[in-house]
């Protein structure tokens, strides 16, 4: 009878150690869980998103914008240069929202491929001016240019009236009054040299200085050629030129923080220095 009892006693034992351990585990799992994933919330902060902006450029101005993209990253601003070799498809593809702005243009230009295509591309801020400029293969001056001499100039509306404007200031030809930034061949009042004009993409035209007596250049399509506009060209746009190439974007973009950012690089002090100290005049920044 006493080893019934005893053996009653110690299973009765065994049972409420075996429930106190279970309690136990219960609240430890209870207690640990949330805790560890309370100190893994608190050591794995959400990681800060970066915008990404997809910018159009031609040489030089994707140069610049290079310059200033590690700058852009620490203000959350990634940015991506495309690169073209042309003055149509980065205007087309900001309009068509593949890109979110470009920098290869001037006013002017812009002005007309508006007016053209119908686009409503506007400028966000100006940023430096390439002086525009002739160049030959034979001749170092002006006087030595002859009657007859064959002339390649762009082949676009403004580019074009731009070369005509610059040969008018050489004293080569003489416009209409009227003729304005848009001039073209049929405006050309006087001709006493009887120069001949070939009107050629602006993007050939370092090709043809072979087959002609000198070309009007645009700076990027000069340097892209290896010419130095302030020591290879024949005569040169003086500093004031009204053709400052400029930062574009669409209406629904433009006052975003991204693209205020990258207007406010590309107009600081160390673009200026980086301008200043590259291209040695051949780009004059106008801010």
């Amino acid at each position: 009878m006493k080893k019934w009892s005893l053996s009653l006693l110690t299973l009765a034992l065994v049972l409420v150690l075996a429930a106190c351990g279970n309690n136990n585990a219960k609240n430890n799992t209870a207690t640990n869980t949330p805790a560890a994933e309370g100190n893994a919330a608190t050591e794995t902060p959400a990681a800060s998103e970066s915008v990404k902006l997809v910018v159009g450029a031609t040489a030089p101005h994707a140069d610049i914008l290079k310059f200033i993209a590690p700058k852009l990253k620490e203000e959350g601003v990634e940015l991506e240069v495309k690169e073209f070799t042309d003055y149509v498809q980065p205007n087309v593809q900001v309009y068509e929202k593949q890109l979110d702005a470009n920098y290869f243009q001037h006013q002017p230009y812009l002005d007309d491929q508006n007016k053209q295509n119908k686009f409503d591309l506007v400028s966000v801020v100006g940023v430096h001016v390439e002086p525009f400029g002739a160049y030959s293969k034979k001749y170092t001056a002006v006087d030595q240019i002859p009657d007859g001499a064959k002339v390649a100039i762009p082949n676009d509306a403004t580019n074009g009236g731009r070369a005509l404007l610059l040969l008018e200031k050489q004293g080569l030809i003489k416009l209409k009054e009227d003729a304005g930034l848009d001039a073209t061949k049929v405006d050309i009042a006087e001709n006493p040299k009887k120069l001949n004009f070939i009107e050629v993409d602006a993007a050939m035209l370092p090709r043809q200085l072979e087959e002609v007596d000198f070309a009007l250049i645009n700076t990027n399509y000069a340097l892209e050629a290896d010419l130095n506009p302030t020591k290879d060209a024949l005569f040169i746009e003086d500093k004031d030129s009204p053709y400052t190439n400029i930062l574009v974007a669409r209406p629904d973009n433009k006052d975003s923080e991204a693209i205020q950012k990258l207007a406010k690089a590309l107009t600081s002090d160390d673009v200026r220095k980086f301008i200043e100290a590259t291209y040695k005049g051949a780009l004059v920044p106008v801010f």
